[in-house]
């Protein structure tokens, strides 16, 4: 069963429109969505819980329309968004206890363990907490209550290199036995590249590519050259090209590439950038 699919999502607002999305996410993945601010991400992810109200299309949670018995569905799903909408006056050990009595199945010995592990205080209120504890808070509750799926909206933001290291580490972790699956946006395309099977480009509402991470990076390159070199390459096997004040470089189908030709690696980052300029 995968854990979510999306079909032929759309939904437009009087500046914006996601056009015609359509993502599955397999039981046991982890899926990147990148776009920059705008791009529709947040929308997907408050589609997804039916925060929104689509326009059209069809989405699947856990084998469940997404419409349907959404208290239940809630139950399998940790959400942490952008923003940790907890009440300011309440302190992590009173959290606890408010999730305790909203959540069948909340673990309060896990929930303090990630409290430890994230250094967060007892008894300081939340409205006093940095914006890195704040998401650290989030990120304790989504994972303290049984759910198969985690949506994850800018999740590591605001958290320092190390911690965003760890909580990674304790993502990946997350969905190792199989049947547990995460959908994470970030603009910090590193963490994703570290942790993800698949990587989903979204901009300006439209799916620009979604395709399995390694496969990605095994289809293309960088090629480094002059610009007066630029002309000579194949044009089918070059995907995106531009000229820079020290000369020229342009993604490559890796295969398709003569030999003789020296084909860098490319970052997701790098491809994802190359991808929206030409989109533009």
């Amino acid at each position: 069963m995968n854990a979510l699919e999306i079909k032929n999502l759309t939904k437009s607002f009087s500046d914006f429109k996601l056009d015609n999305l359509s993502l599955t996410l397999p039981s046991g993945c982890i899926m990147g969505l990148i776009g920059e601010n705008g791009a529709g991400k947040s929308t997907t992810i408050k589609l997804i819980l039916d925060m929104l109200h689509k326009d059209s299309g069809s989405i699947t949670i856990l084998g469940r329309d997404n419409s349907e018995n959404i208290a239940l569905i809630k139950e399998d799903v940790g959400v942490v968004m952008d923003e940790v909408g907890l009440p300011e006056c309440l302190t992590a050990k009173q959290v606890g206890k408010v999730m305790k009595h909203t959540f069948k199945n909340w673990d309060q010995d896990e929930f303090e363990r990630l409290l430890k592990k994230f250094s967060l205080p007892d008894n300081k209120s939340f409205k006093d907490f940095s914006r890195g504890m704040k998401m650290k808070l989030g990120i304790a509750i989504a994972m303290s209550h049984g759910a198969k799926l985690l949506l994850l909206d800018e999740a590591t933001g605001g958290l320092d290199p190390v911690v965003r290291d760890e909580v990674v580490e304790m993502f990946a972790e997350f969905t190792k036995n199989g049947d547990r699956s995460i959908l994470i946006s970030s603009h910090i395309v590193s963490d994703l590249e570290k942790l993800c099977d698949t990587i989903a480009f979204l901009h300006k509402g439209k799916l620009l590519l979604c395709e399995k991470k390694d496969e990605l990076l095994d289809e293309y390159g960088i090629v480094y050259c002059t610009t007066e070199q630029l002309p000579l390459l194949d044009r089918k096997s070059v995907k995106y090209m531009k000229g820079t004040p020290y000369g020229a470089e342009a993604i490559v189908y890796r295969n398709s590439i003569p030999e003789g030709v020296k084909v860098s690696p490319i970052s997701i980052e790098e491809l994802f950038l190359f991808m929206v300029k030409e989109a533009r």
